[in-house]
């Protein structure tokens, strides 16, 4: 028996990395789950490598008319939708003295306020559910400031603020909601933020309690209890799945 049977998942940003690491995990323990990216030929084969219990939808976090039809589309094809992984998220790096209006709006838009619009689009299918869980993806970043993201930075702990709110608005329907906050983890976001440049990111794995930069998986299993019911008394929380970073302080 799987952990995740009879559940009905939508994940974002899921082509890839940590959101596709996710929706593996959900389909090996029994869910369904529609996989959303614009990234639509790594999306597309992602679901046809993971058979009948998942489909690819091509969705804009930032679009409510995206966010409407991604909805219908995965009740009318599995049902109502219990699980909701807002993952989809993008870096930019820049001094805020340099940081352009446009620049810091394009993560706004897609980090912010796509995770707002997929909470808001759920509610009504995890009512009729009679419950769900929505994990919002957010970072060490939403615990503590780093140079150079203020965009990022923002977005991060704006997400962790309204995962509070939202847990203590839907509780009494069932509906679970918290975040999590990854920290150092081997996927292409840091490359593409910086162009292609590719990082030695064991060097950053040193610096943890660890000793290793995480993976998409050490993630994905976190998401994976928290959209189970074994997370059935946790909402409003806060996970760090940073392999110690948010242990220490500057000064250490």
């Amino acid at each position: 028996m799987g952990r995740l049977d009879g559940k009905v998942a939508v994940v974002t940003g899921a082509a890839r990395g940590q959101g596709a690491a996710a929706a593996r995990r959900f389909v090996a323990e029994g869910a369904r789950v529609v996989i959303t990216d614009v990234r639509d030929d790594l999306g597309k084969q992602l679901a046809d490598d993971l058979g009948d219990a998942a489909l690819y939808r091509r969705l804009d976090v930032a679009s409510e008319e995206d966010w409407a039809l991604a909805v219908a589309e995965t009740v009318d094809a599995f049902g109502e939708i219990t699980v909701l992984v807002n993952n989809a998220g993008v870096l930019h790096f820049s001094a805020i003295a340099e940081t352009t209006l446009d620049d810091y709006q394009r993560v706004v838009g897609i980090n912010q306020t796509g995770t707002f619009l997929g909470m808001r689009a759920v509610i009504p299918s995890m009512k009729r559910a009679g419950g769900g869980s929505i994990v919002n993806v957010s970072s060490v970043e939403g615990l503590g400031g780093m140079p150079y993201l203020v965009a990022y930075t923002a977005t991060k702990f704006a997400i962790r603020g309204m995962t509070k709110v939202a847990a203590m608005e839907l509780g009494e329907h069932g509906i679970r909601v918290n975040s999590v906050h990854p920290g150092a983890v081997d996927t292409a976001m840091v490359s593409d933020a910086l162009g292609g440049f590719k990082v030695d990111v064991a060097r950053v794995g040193r610096k943890l309690a660890l000793r290793r930069i995480g993976q998409p998986e050490d993630v994905a299993n976190v998401v994976l209890f928290l959209a189970s019911d074994e997370s059935g008394y946790c909402t409003g929380a806060e996970i760090a799945v940073d392999g110690g970073a948010t242990a220490t302080h500057g000064l250490s």
